[in-house]
């Protein structure tokens, strides 16, 4: 039975994209090359760089071959029962519960328990059907992905069980539908760590579990147009961050060029041959803007997202929806559970991405914290046409959500907060006699508290969709209607 290869260390960690990929194809099953074939596991991540399982080198030091001897020794194998809401495979143990990163329900595993709960997989001695080879040479070294190991198909039941249970936890039946999934290549916007260093700057991912970076060269999850201009953002943070700088580079790509926030741990203003070299690498043509600590220093074109027909305006760094195609699947599930005919409210609207779409039809109240986003809501809605009223107003909706008395003249509210969800606004809502409401939600937990707190006011759940916009990830997204 082939052991995992030798373990990365702090240097190889830094540059494990400049190299090899971070799986390596080993036989599962029983001895003699009888088991199913090769099956990938990630590379270990584990402080001390030990030898290849199962071999000794000239070069080991006797600290090292006792350590291999000692884990070796400490081996158990179990079998993993389910996925936990993180992605990690779960082993019922004599010893408790045990958490198997990178494993899947029904495999036989032989792990070697690292701290408390968790455990890390030596060998698959029985793999899952649903065991498939990851797309991406990083995946297991990098933070990034949790279940590019596993089958689309039961990935995605895994996604809308997970949506399914959180209503369960609070007591709620919910007919959740099947899982709508935005799929590989399919996000417009990342957000990469960068670190100086001599001659230049590595940027990437964070390594799974660790604050150490993971200099990468491909990301299957992202849009072509930002896979396919890493060394080149790469060479910008070279420009920007002095050896030893963090920082980081949120990059969307915009309907007409990449728009490029650049953000610096220790900020100080840029001296000119700094800003000289970022005049020069703005001119690229696919490059829409670059701003600096939040300024724009770099602007060939104001970025646009279009939606509905309507040109939206990011600001530097700002949310949007990470897949154009999971947004048109949000939006098409608030719209159609809107009330016809009636104005509506739209609760931490943002940058207008369902106000714009909802004005089509009926007069639309946009609320939002952010002074940026309201400010753009605003812009689009001037530049727009054949919309009916939008208001947009600034307000803080975690301290003063909207009062039953200020929900009477609408026929629904729209709300998309944060993961913290909308407590005091659901609350609210739930005294009031609104007909429709659509919650929208990257948290299911937090969902599930709201509808709870909307349900026992009066209101009938009536649709649930899970949306899968962070691919491979343990987040899932979720649009819940609401009728009273």
């Amino acid at each position: 039975m082939t052991s995992l290869p030798r373990p990365p260390n702090r240097l190889n960690l830094l540059l494990a994209g400049r190299s090899k990929p971070a799986f390596s194809g080993f036989r599962v099953g029983g001895g003699g090359g009888d088991g199913p074939g090769p099956h990938p596991l990630p590379k270990p991540l584990r402080g001390l760089d030990l030898p290849a399982r199962g071999r000794f080198h000239e070069t080991d030091s006797p600290c090292a071959v006792s350590a291999l001897i000692a884990s070796l020794q400490a081996a158990e194998t179990v079998t993993i029962a389910a996925l936990g809401h993180e992605g990690d495979g779960i082993a019922e143990t004599p010893a408790g519960r045990l958490y198997v990163p990178f494993t899947l329900p029904g495999e036989t595993v032989s792990v070697e328990r690292t701290s408390g709960e968790r455990g890390h997989a030596l060998t698959i001695v029985a793999p899952s059907p649903d065991r498939v080879a990851p797309p991406c040479r990083h995946f297991g070294t990098c933070g990034g992905c949790a279940l590019q190991h596993m089958a689309t198909g039961p990935y995605l039941d895994w996604k809308r069980e997970q949506v399914r249970h959180a209503f369960a936890q609070r007591g709620i039946e919910a007919a959740v539908e099947p899982t709508f999934a935005a799929g590989a290549h399919a996000r417009r916007r990342a957000v990469f760590t960068a670190l100086g260093v001599p001659g230049g700057a590595l940027l990437g991912f964070h390594v799974r579990a660790s604050k150490e970076l993971l200099d990468v060269e491909e990301c299957p999850v992202v849009m072509p147009a930002i896979e396919g201009r890493l060394d080149a953002l790469r060479r910008l943070a070279g420009i920007v961050f002095q050896p030893g700088q963090r920082g980081r580079i949120t990059v969307l790509a915009a309907d007409n060029g990449l728009d490029i926030a650049i953000e610096r741990e220790r900020r100080k203003p840029p001296d000119r041959p700094t800003l000289q070299k970022l005049a020069a690498f703005g001119e690229a043509g696919w490059i829409a803007r670059i701003s600096l600590d939040g300024e724009a220093v770099v602007q060939s074109l104001r970025p646009t997202l279009a939606a509905g027909g309507v040109d939206l305006y990011p600001s530097p760094g700002g949310f949007t929806q990470a897949s154009a195609a999971a947004e048109e699947a949000m939006a098409a599930a608030v719209l159609a559970g809107v009330k016809p005919g009636a104005p509506v409210a739209d609760l931490f609207a943002g940058i207008g991405t369902f106000t714009v779409r909802l004005a089509r039809n009926v007069p639309v109240t946009a609320v939002e914290g952010d002074a940026a986003a309201v400010a753009a809501l605003t812009d689009a809605a001037r530049h727009a046409t054949g919309l009916k009223a939008i208001t947009a107003t600034r307000r803080d909706l975690f301290q003063s959500p909207l009062a039953p008395f200020e929900l009477k003249k609408f026929g629904t509210v729209v709300f998309d907060p944060p993961r913290a969800g909308a407590s005091r606004q659901a609350e609210s809502l739930a005294q009031s006699k609104v007909p429709r409401v659509v919650a929208v939600s990257c948290n299911p937990a937090t969902l599930a508290r709201d509808a709870r707190i909307l349900i026992d006011g009066g209101y009938r759940l009536t649709r649930v969709l899970p949306i899968d916009q962070f691919t491979w990830s343990a987040e899932i997204e979720a649009v819940a209607t609401f009728e009273r």
